[in-house]
């Protein structure tokens, strides 16, 4: 692949370097690693390879910013600038597109009509929230008038996945630029591309120098760096929780403030009076980006009493799924994001196997697709609800089918997790829907299809998926300090 065939010419001109203040630069090392389409194993461009010195001088820019120019913008000029980025992402959506579905193996039709148009809500949202960060005034005892103020708590680390690159980056970016912070974005080394364009147009909005930067790079290197780094006073972090156990460690020694997005194993409930013929078809949306999405719900909960139904109707789905080169509109699930990736599931299909579980459908390298990630469209079914394919998150297109006696006994499998981060329920009685919903220690839960994933909705889990939340007036909390003040009579 020639890569000027396929990225635009606005990317190339940035020559895949850091964006350190308002300059385009190489790292301090002079090392350069390659991103990879995972639908063909081959480099698309080369990057440079931020590191701890990088870091440094990026937190150096984002702090002279955040006391100089950025602190001299009021709540409406930051507005400003962020609708005028939210536009200029719709303008070249194609483009954004495009090297997502290129870097990521992501559907072009979801990057083209999801995860582009969700980003740019991002930016226009918070655009508009930017005025109604407000304090409170306290009624007090005595002669004294209290009230409150929220600050921006000043240069921000964002760390975030390959899954969704530019939509999580932007629902972090948005929300601490819209409250004052400045930022320093850390892409996965996997799927820099868009994380750097966005810092094209970050510029071209009229974001002040410093204000946003860019430094690709790996986890243990630029990432170990920005969670140590004094002079940073908050993380925000999606990935794994393994992962996020060991920011939270490292965060300590400075005591930042940290959001936390992790993992998900979340349940999907069918009660047994539920629309099988209406619902389970939707089950393969499991394999969508190849099931690499934390909030999917990989353990379908099937009712004993139509247990065989419901199988056959999955079984139809699955095998009848679209899937291959991201780039055909046609196509639902494109590769794993890497050989790595690749080589972790079929590491969890080859558990499932050894441990009982009867395969369905898939469980392999699709041969017609010999280059790239794939794994094939997979369901295992009689799953043991302990077993360590429905403990543990496989991130690929793999369904757990767990049968379920009653709706006291679904419940306690789909509570059966250390994490907590989503689920579904299907019924034709709401109430009884609403009723198991309720009951599920989780932070987002669908009933009856009714879920969508809003930038105005709050996001986020219980237990072992993470800490605080994304979107909606709650994505604030994480890049605001409250400051209380207190007055008294003259001479009191």
């Amino acid at each position: 692949m020639n890569p000027s065939d396929t990225m635009p010419a606005a990317l190339l001109a940035s020559g895949g370097r850091l964006l350190i203040g308002a300059e385009w630069r190489d790292a301090v090392s002079g090392k350069r690693f390659s991103t990879v389409n995972p639908a063909t194993g081959e480099s698309i461009a080369e990057i440079s390879e931020g590191d701890a010195a990088d870091i440094d001088l990026a937190v150096r820019a984002a702090r002279a910013a955040f006391d100089g120019p950025w602190a001299k913008f009021s709540a409406a000029e930051r507005g400003k600038v962020l609708w005028r980025l939210g536009d200029l992402m719709l303008k070249n959506l194609d483009d954004l597109a495009r090297l997502e579905t290129l870097d990521a193996g992501k559907p072009i039709s979801e990057t083209t009509r999801i995860d582009i148009p969700y980003a740019a809500d991002c930016f226009h949202y918070y655009a508009g929230a930017a005025t109604k960060i407000e304090g409170a005034t306290i009624p007090v005892s005595g002669p004294f008038f209290n009230y409150t103020i929220r600050e921006p708590i000043g240069v921000v680390g964002l760390i975030v996945p390959w899954n969704f690159p530019l939509l999580i980056a932007s629902r972090k970016i948005a929300p601490a630029l819209a409250a004052g912070n400045t930022v320093i974005l850390k892409p996965a080394s996997e799927t820099p591309l868009t994380a750097l364009r966005l810092g094209e147009l970050a510029l071209e909005a009229g974001l002040p120098p410093g204000v946003f930067n860019v430094v690709p790079g790996f986890g243990s290197t630029a990432g170990a760096a920005l969670v140590s780094h004094p002079g940073v006073a908050g993380i925000a972090f999606t990935g794994s929780t393994a992962t996020g156990q060991l920011l939270m460690q490292s965060g300590a020694s400075t005591v930042k403030k940290l959001s936390l997005e992790l993992g998900g194993k979340s349940a999907n409930i069918v009660l047994d009076d539920a629309d099988l013929a209406a619902v389970l078809p939707m089950g393969a949306m499991t394999c969508v980006h190849g099931g690499q999405g934390c909030a999917i719900t990989t353990r379908l909960l099937l009712p004993r009493s139509r247990y065989d139904e419901g199988l056959a109707i999955l079984k139809k789905a699955f095998e009848n799924w679209n899937y291959g080169d991201p780039t055909d509109p046609a196509n639902l699930q494109g590769p794993q994001v890497s050989k790595r990736q690749q080589q972790r599931v079929l590491g969890y299909l080859e558990k499932g196997r050894k441990e009982g579980a009867r395969l369905l459908v898939g469980g392999g390298v699709p041969k017609h697709l010999p280059k790239g990630f794939y794994i094939e469209p997979t369901v295992f079914a009689d799953v043991d609800p302990d077993s360590t394919i429905a403990q543990e998150e496989i991130f690929g297109p793999v369904l757990c089918v767990i049968p379920f006696e009653d709706d006291d006994d679904a419940v306690r499998i789909a509570n059966n997790s250390v994490y907590g981060l989503s689920g579904a329920v299907s019924s034709k009685s709401e109430e009884r829907a609403l009723a198991v919903a309720r009951r599920i220690r989780t932070g987002t839960i669908s009933v009856n299809g009714g879920m969508w994933f809003n930038v105005d909705t709050p996001f986020g889990g219980y237990k072992q998926s993470g800490l605080g939340r994304e979107n909606g007036e709650q994505g604030f909390e994480e890049y605001l300090e409250t400051k209380v003040i207190g007055c008294s009579p003259s001479g009191a």
